[in-house]
């Protein structure tokens, strides 16, 4: 094979390369979509939990590990949203979030790590266990609501 062909072919790959990657960068305005959706999500799962652990539904061990286990996922899942090009889109993100990031990492490792606490948990049978823990989880939202999020 000559050495214009392997040079043409490497280029082309290299080529290649490249635009994927910039087919993969999305738009600041997209990742603010996407993170909002996966919060929505986590909205949709940690809520009936909230009303498990307050005593407004019943506590459904299945239910209750099946909400966690989803929940746990999803608490891994928003943080690449809150790239600095997304700054000055519009959403509810406070200014903190990039301002004082290693808080606002700390508090997304707090939440992944209390949720995956609340899964092994939810998988053990002690309700009051994981009524306990999700309070864990709420305060670690609520506390990251409160420094980073506009009301």
């Amino acid at each position: 094979m000559s050495k214009s062909i392997l040079a043409t072919g490497f280029l082309f790959v290299f080529g290649a390369g490249l635009s994927m990657n910039a087919l993969a960068q999305a738009k600041p305005d997209v990742i603010v979509k996407q993170r909002q959706a996966v919060m929505t999500l986590q909205g949709k799962y940690f809520g009936p939990l909230v009303a498990v652990a307050q005593g407004k539904a019943p506590y459904n061990a299945a239910a209750v590990q099946r909400n966690a286990g989803f929940l746990d996922n999803l608490s891994r899942m928003a943080w690449d949203g809150f790239d600095p090009s997304t700054r000055n889109e519009k959403s509810r993100a406070l200014p903190a979030v990039y301002d004082n990031n290693a808080k606002f990492k700390e508090y997304t490792s707090r939440l992944e790590n209390e949720t995956s606490t609340l899964v092994t948990l939810s998988r053990g049978g002690d309700e009051a266990a994981v009524k306990a823990q999700i309070g864990a989880v709420g305060k670690v939202c609520g506390a990251c609501h409160d420094d980073f999020r506009s009301k």
